[in-house]
């Protein structure tokens, strides 16, 4: 991001409505590399093609704000790596990570990982290292460390079935893998952070907090959440596009202040259960609008959630969850275009 992307942002999180309406889209590898022209492996494997996606994406859309930036990860396989899991890179499909624990009885003997030198965890690093530079050259900055939720990542280790069910059938093995992730995690932010002193974010994506009810949530996902937002940070950002409607009362306590939710939830609703506290980054349908839409559709849906929002502050209009693949060019011009000529 720009400073003045970055500083548009701090802005409308603290309540400013900005002229014309803000634009911004989480991108990584299920959009990116298609859209660009190369393939998924190539853009996991090559720092080039990965840097060549990101400054395409930028200068074919300079007036919206890509969150969070130049994002480097290998996807599902980047964080349950460093935890031992197998993972798969098919050459144009998306990578996946296997479970490495079969049983909780293993849970107590899971070793601690290096946040530093396990897993996937340095080559995502190192990529930025690498190309901090000409990130810089192209005018923008590295804004945010970047992971995955705890319980994502539990439910990759385990399988999510496997993990939801001991939820209520071990419940204090949970707490320890929770426990030894979470570790895990602060020291990877902690790790970015030192690293990139133009880090003043943080990004966490965890669906998993979707499929559990209220209580377990309480249980199992707000003390973990809330020790890792604690840092002095301007934006704490969390993805959840599955259900949120058992935890977003909570984002606020949480500290969150920026938050995409998936595309069938009410924005004024969401700005109502957090009493305006946390900006809204969404929501038009992703696949059957953004992606399979025509751009008319685009433009027609983009108007009716532009209306249906009944206070402007604290939204920056996005489709619900991440860019998915598939969608045109065309398309996100439409969006962009139908957003910025608005007037509230």
């Amino acid at each position: 991001m720009t400073d003045k992307q970055w500083n548009d942002l701090k802005a409308v999180v603290n309540g400013e409505i900005l002229s014309p309406l803000p634009v911004g889209f989480i991108i990584d590898s299920p959009w990116l590399p298609n859209w660009s022209g190369i393939s998924i492996l190539d853009y996991f494997s090559s720092d080039e093609k990965w840097l060549d996606s990101n400054l395409k994406a930028i200068s074919t859309f300079p007036d919206a704000m890509f969150l969070p930036g130049y994002w480097s990860e290998y996807g599902m396989c980047s964080e349950p790596s460093a935890f031992g899991a197998r993972t798969s890179f098919p050459e144009n499909e998306f990578p996946h990570a296997f479970p490495c624990i079969t049983s909780v009885d293993q849970i107590k003997q899971l070793p601690k990982p290096d946040p530093v030198k396990d897993g996937l965890g340095p080559f995502i690093i190192n990529r930025l290292k690498l190309n901090q530079q000409k990130i810089e050259e192209a005018g923008h900055k590295i804004r945010f460390s970047v992971s995955r939720g705890p319980l994502n990542i539990a439910s990759y280790l385990m399988g999510a079935t496997e993990f939801l069910l001991a939820m209520m059938t071990n419940p204090e093995e949970v707490h320890q893998l929770l426990r030894k992730i979470t570790d895990y995690l602060s020291g990877f932010h902690t790790h970015q952070k030192n690293l990139f002193s133009s880090i003043d974010g943080i990004l966490m994506l965890d669906d998993i907090i979707g499929f559990i009810s209220e209580d377990q949530f309480i249980e199992f996902g707000l003390p973990y959440f809330k020790e890792l937002y604690d840092q002095e940070l301007s934006i704490k950002f969390l993805h959840n596009d599955a259900n949120c409607m058992e935890s977003v009362k909570y984002l606020p306590s949480m500290g969150v202040n920026l938050f995409n939710m998936g595309f069938d939830t009410d924005l004024n609703l969401l700005k109502e259960l957090t009493d305006n506290r946390v900006t809204m980054l969404g929501n038009i349908p992703p696949r059957d609008v953004l992606a399979k839409g025509t751009t008319e559709e685009v433009k027609e849906c983009t108007l009716g959630m532009l209306n249906g929002v009944k206070n402007h502050s604290r939204v920056i209009f996005s489709c619900g969850g991440g860019m998915p693949p598939g969608v045109s060019s065309e398309n996100i011009a439409a969006f962009i275009e139908t957003v910025q000529s608005y007037t509230p």
